[in-house]
């Protein structure tokens, strides 16, 4: 997956990113959530619609496999949302993914050296537990993308721009990004981009005065 990644543009790299995660397992979708602090979600890529509404739903709910993950900083399996204790676990979240005709999901913790910064949460469309060999595959790769989340500078480098130009912390800096790119239809990784790229959005641009920071929440 590393070799195939290294080709790819760095604006479509959160995208291609899910999408690689898909192929290897016997899963329908893969999403990465970041996590800015206590309360704070972002979904950086989804594979498809279906995986970002899943990713959009448990940090809206706050509650979900995803913040179990992220609690427990360890792989959490809800392998039957349709019924038994999975499904009486987290109850609105598991209505919300039968709804959305997802079965079963898994999250899988992201950091390195005892740090949580998101979760790899991967869905079926039908309940069933991941097989060892599917099991080892999704460790693997939730390495993969570990390395891949914490070197991408769009993500990094878009809240710096919005933290100094609102006068916001990390947290709420994310928070703010996450907001604009669900308001627009798009995922943080692609808003952070242009933020990036384009260096436009969030507050006059650099020259243009100062710029009165926003009323923290």
């Amino acid at each position: 997956m590393s070799a195939d990644l290294a080709r790819v543009d760095p604006g479509q790299m959160p995208e291609a990113l899910c999408r690689a995660c898909v192929g290897p397992m016997r899963v329908d979708g893969a999403s990465v959530s970041l996590a800015g602090g206590p309360g704070v979600r972002a979904a950086w890529c989804a594979s498809d619609r279906t995986a970002a509404r899943l990713a959009q739903a448990q940090y809206a709910l706050g509650d979900g496999p995803c913040q179990s993950a992220l609690d427990g900083a360890a792989t959490v399996e809800a392998a039957d949302l349709t019924r038994g204790p999975d499904a009486h676990r987290w109850p609105e979240f598991a209505a919300e993914a039968v709804s959305l005709g997802v079965g079963a999901v898994f999250s899988l913790p992201l950091g390195v050296d005892g740090t949580t910064v998101g979760t790899l949460d991967l869905y079926r469309d039908r309940p069933g537990a991941l097989s060892e060999s599917d099991l080892r595959i999704a460790r693997w790769t939730r390495d993969a993308v570990t390395f891949a989340v914490t070197d991408l500078p769009p993500g990094h480098e878009a809240v710096g721009v919005v933290m100094a130009r609102l006068g916001l912390s990390p947290e709420q800096a994310l928070d703010r990004i996450r907001e604009a790119a669900f308001a627009e239809g798009r995922t943080v990784g692609e808003l952070a981009h242009e933020i990036v790229l384009r260096g436009s959005g969030f507050g006059p641009e650099p020259g243009e005065g100062h710029v009165c920071p926003a009323p923290h929440r």
